[in-house]
Parts: C-alpha cells; sequence; structure tokens
C-alpha cells in the first residue's frame, strides 16, 4: 500500500483491535509504516494512567510488528528505528528486554558514526529522556553532535531537547555553562515561536540550571507565556508558576490572564495546579478576588480529595491576605469538617500554618487549639524541621494571644510560658523608612516637641507600635516618658505599601490582627496609610493631616 494511503487510513484508526484488523489485511509494509503503526498504537492505548490494556503486547499482531525491529535493526531505516523506540519507550515496553536493548544498540551505533539528522538526533535525545536514568555519556554525545551544526540554526524543537539533556547532565555535576550562555541567547531571538509546552519547558530548565543571570531570556519568555495561560496543561502551568516565583517575576498581565483562566477552570484543574496558583498569589501579594472565590468554591465540592499540604495551600493565603470569600461561611464549614476526620493525617507545622492563617480572619479554631497547646503536640513541632524558630514560636504566641482576647470562653490549656515570645517579629510589614520620617518630621511640626511621642515602642504584649501617644484625662499630651496619669494611649499604624496586597488598599492578615489586637488592649488606633499621605507636599500638609486624623476634635 502506499505509504501517504496507510498513513491516512491509520490515523482514523481509534481503537487497537481497529489497527490490528487494518495490519492483518496488509501483505507487506515498510518499516516507516510499521513504526507508525506502533505510535498510533501508543496513541490510543496509552492515557495519564499507562497502558489501558497491557494484553495488547501478547497480540499476535503486535509481536509480528515487533519482529523486524527486534532481529533486523541493522537493516531499518533511521526514522523507523528512532520512531520504533519512541513508540515502544511509551508503551512501557521493558528497557532490558532484547527488542529494547537492540533498538537502543542499533541507535547509539549510529549516532557513534555520526548517520544521523538533527532530526533524528532530537528523536534519539527525546527517546533516551523518556527512559530512566539515561546514560549521560550518550546525551553528551548528543549535543556534541548537533554543535557541529550552527547553533543559530537550530529549530525551537531542538533548542529545547538540548535544555532537557543539560538538565540532566546537570545533576550529575556537569554543566556546560559556555554552551548554556550560546543556547540562552540563540533561544531569546527564538522566543517568539515558542509554543505553551516549549515555552514551560525552557522555563522549568532555567530554573533547574539556576539561570539567574539570563534576565532578558527569562523576562522573555515571561512575557511570551502570558498569551499561553489558557493553553498550558496543568503541569505546564505549574512550570511556568515556578519559574515566576524563581526568578522573582511579577507582570500584571500574567496576573490578569489568570483572573480569566482559572475561575473558568477551577472545576477541572489538578489541585496540585491550584496549589501553586495560590502560592503564587500569596508569595506576590496578590488579592485576585475571582481566583479566591472560585478556589473557595472549588474548595467546598474538593475538600474531601486533597492531601493535608494541598488544604493548606489552599487556605492558607486567605490569611496571608486577609480575605475572606462570599462563600466564607461554607468554606470555614468545610474546612471544620475536613479537619475533624483528618487532623492526625497533618504534619506538626503545616497544622500550625493553617490554624495560624484562620485566626488573622477572625476564624477561630476553638476545637483544635488543646491539640495545639498540648506539650505532645509542641514535642513534634520541636522534633520537625525548622523547629522552634522564633517566627514558629511567634504564630503560638499569637494563637494564644488571640483566644485570649477574643475568644473569652475559649477554656482549654494554656501556652506555656517558655514557647512565647515577648516581640512580634515582622514578616512583610516591617516599616516604610521613608513614610515613617515624613510622618515623624510632621508630628514634631504639630506636637513643637519630640518628647511628645515615642517610635517603635515594644509593648508588653507582644506587639511594637510605631508611634505611641500617651494623653492625660483632659485629654493633654503627656511626654513619651512619663508612666502617672496616663488616660489613653494613642497608637498610629504607619502603614506603607508593603503593608496592603499589591496594587491594593488592603491590609495583609499579619497587620489587620495587629491593629485589631491594639484596639483590644485598651490602644487607640489611628491607620496612617501611605495612600492618604503620599500627596501631602510639604510638612505644613502633614501637620494639618495628622491633626485631623488624631485629634478630630480640636481640628479647626
Amino acid at each position: 500500500m502506499d505509504e501517504q494511503l496507510f498513513f491516512k487510513k491509520l490515523n482514523n484508526l481509534c481503537t487497537s483491535k481497529d489497527i490490528f484488523y487494518f495490519l492483518s489485511s496488509l501483505d507487506v509494509m515498510s518499516d516507516t509504516m510499521a513504526a507508525g503503526a506502533l505510535q498510533r498504537i501508543s496513541e490510543v492505548e496509552v492515557d495519564d494512567n499507562g497502558l489501558k490494556n497491557p494484553a495488547l503486547l501478547e497480540s499476535e499482531v503486535f509481536r509480528a510488528l515487533c519482529f523486524q525491529f527486534e532481529f533486523e535493526s541493522s537493516r531499518l531505516s533511521n526514522t523507523g528505528l528512532l520512531n520504533a523506540l519512541q513508540a515502544l519507550i511509551k508503551l512501557h515496553i521493558d528497557p532490558q528486554s532484547t527488542l529494547m536493548m537492540s533498538l537502543l544498540s542499533e541507535s547509539e551505533e549510529r549516532l557513534g558514526k555520526g548517520q544521523l539528522t538533527a532530526e533524528h538526533l532530537c528523536s534519539l535525545g527525546e527517546s533516551l529522556l523518556e527512559l530512566e536514568g539515561p546514560s549521560c555519556a550518550t546525551l553528551e554525545q548528543i549535543v556534541n553532535r548537533m554543535q557541529d551544526r550552527d547553533i543559530e540554526r537550530w529549530s525551537p524543537r531542538e533548542i529545547v531537547m538540548v535544555y532537557k539533556i543539560l538538565q540532566v547532565t546537570a545533576r550529575e555535576g556537569k554543566q556546560c555553562q559556555s554552551l548554556l550562555n550560546r543556547l540562552n541567547s540563540v533561544t531569546l531571538h527564538a522566543v517568539s515561536q515558542l509554543n505553551p509546552n516549549f515555552t514551560s519547558v525552557i522555563l522549568n530548565s532555567l530554573v533547574v540550571l539556576r539561570q539567574t543571570q539570563a534576565v532578558l531570556l527569562v523576562t522573555a519568555l515571561c512575557k511570551h507565556s502570558v498569551k499561553h495561560v489558557p493553553y498550558f496543561t496543568d503541569h505546564e502551568l505549574v512550570s511556568v508558576l515556578e519559574a515566576f516565583l524563581y526568578f522573582g517575576q511579577k507582570l500584571q498581565t500574567f496576573t490578569e490572564a489568570l483572573k480569566r483562566h482559572v475561575p473558568r477552570s477551577i472545576l477541572t484543574m489538578h489541585p496540585q495546579t491550584v496549589s501553586k496558583v495560590m502560592q503564587y498569589c500569596c508569595k506576590k501579594m496578590i488579592l485576585s478576588k475571582p481566583i479566591f472565590d472560585a478556589v473557595a468554591e472549588g474548595f467546598i465540592s474538593n475538600a474531601d480529595r486533597l492531601t493535608t499540604d494541598q488544604i493548606a495551600a489552599y487556605i492558607i493565603p486567605f490569611g496571608t491576605l486577609n480575605y475572606l470569600p462570599p462563600s466564607a461561611s461554607s468554606l470555614f464549614r468545610k474546612l471544620e469538617a475536613v479537619l475533624h476526620t483528618r487532623l492526625r493525617h497533618f504534619q506538626p507545622h503545616t497544622l500550625l500554618n493553617l490554624l495560624h492563617s484562620c485566626v488573622l480572619i477572625q476564624r477561630y479554631p476553638i476545637n483544635f487549639l488543646p491539640k495545639i497547646f498540648s506539650p505532645y503536640f509542641l514535642q513534634k513541632l520541636q522534633a520537625q524541621p525548622p523547629g522552634l524558630t522564633r517566627a514558629v514560636m511567634s504564630q503560638l504566641t499569637q494563637l494564644f494571644l488571640t483566644v485570649t482576647l477574643e475568644c473569652p470562653f475559649y477554656e482549654g490549656p494554656k501556652l506555656f510560658s517558655k514557647y512565647q515570645v515577648k516581640a512580634c517579629p515582622t514578616l512583610h510589614s516591617s516599616l516604610d523608612v521613608h513614610l515613617f520620617k515624613r510622618v515623624k518630621t510632621g508630628l514634631l511640626y504639630l506636637l513643637k516637641k519630640r518628647i511628645y511621642f515615642a517610635s517603635e515602642v515594644s509593648t508588653p504584649y507582644f506587639y511594637v507600635v510605631d508611634i505611641e501617644i500617651k494623653l492625660d484625662e483632659e485629654g493633654f499630651v503627656l511626654p513619651a516618658a512619663q508612666l502617672e496619669e496616663v488616660h489613653r494611649r494613642i497608637a498610629l499604624c504607619v502603614d506603607g505599601q508593603n503593608r496592603f496586597c499589591a496594587h491594593s488598599h488592603n491590609l495583609l492578615g499579619e497587620e489587620a490582627i495587629k491593629q485589631r489586637h491594639l484596639q483590644l488592649l485598651g490602644y487607640e488606633v489611628v491607620q496612617i496609610p501611605f495612600f492618604e499621605i503620599e500627596s501631602l507636599q510639604n510638612t505644613r500638609k502633614m501637620a494639618d493631616y495628622l491633626h485631623k486624623k488624631i485629634f478630630p476634635c480640636t481640628y479647626g
């Protein structure tokens, strides 16, 4: 049969049974046709879970197909040899079988003799990469043969394959940085030709190969990935998000593309992909309500099928970014139900992070705190890396402070004092030094003397107040050092951009809980957000703003 007609008929067949029936009707076929038949069988019989019907490998027709590849490998064309190798790897044929050893040996022999074209080198490289534990020597030989050709003329497929090979060789401690520099330069000019898969693979390779100096290439790939967001597979999207995180990339257009894509795809998206999307939003402080609302709905529907790490990845960003979705009541009911049935399956630090994130948004895990404060759990926290670090003890202290201040009905175990810290380490919400200096200058203009306010005041209650002003019973400002006759304390929270979600006026969870607790501890909290004062052009205007904000009763 004419090859063109053969492949046309073959590609219309959708089951191995139909393919075997069709092949049985032919008297003879070329090795290219036989390899094409194996490839078509692998396409219809292999899915994400592997081979659908292992019995087909025992079929007479299948064994006849393999016969010439096993015993006449030296007479095969390069195309027939390498296409058959790719198909048999996909069908999970034992790499140690006579059939596979014969094909691999013949391929490596032709590689050594320089008989393979660039296309064939790509096929062989891809096949070897699919096999577990490929020989680095053979992969390096492929790269060396490819370098015999002008690297500037490599196709996107060849570029991707070489990146993959370099990843493997790097794992064995062999990094060819000079070749990588040339490859990065060539890839930069080919970015616009890359499909979603190639874009994802190259970004992943750049992460594995730690190419932090390839800034232009990384930036171009990240920008190019924006248009592919709707077309990435779950695995590809995870690789792209990991690259954005690793290289510190942040593109508003990419975030907008995620906002459109995630809500539409949430019900079919793999939980690990959703987890990575939430990690990306959390690390970049991106509060995207469409994404968070969709993830909340997805959690309510699928929580029972999630791993404990995935549960934490779904929920923690809500606390970190201080956001309650419209479905909050259902979301936290579902979380409580899951915790009741699977509490013992959570790793100690994962559970602590999860419950701490809940109190940031006033969702109190009262039923689970006795476990958290128990000596046994605290010992497990200490034994598991990172152990009882200052940050971990701060989370424990804040949990204890929360139930003390906000849940007076809690009667369970308390947190032992040796696990409490006296001052809260700020993860994100450190002071904006420039903004702080402007506010202090304005206050000095308003109050006339520096003795009337104190800055960065440590309280006995874990928190540090940015600026504290003390008043007597009649409302007069007292010297900051005075301890007697203090009737009111005002806590000024000088909130720079780093205390808010990105491009937002939404306070982060750790700053929101601090201001809430300061109020409960008796402070009058006055928030000085960056967006209210960045337009004030001189000290007089700043002082006027502070007068109105701090002492509204005497303003004017």
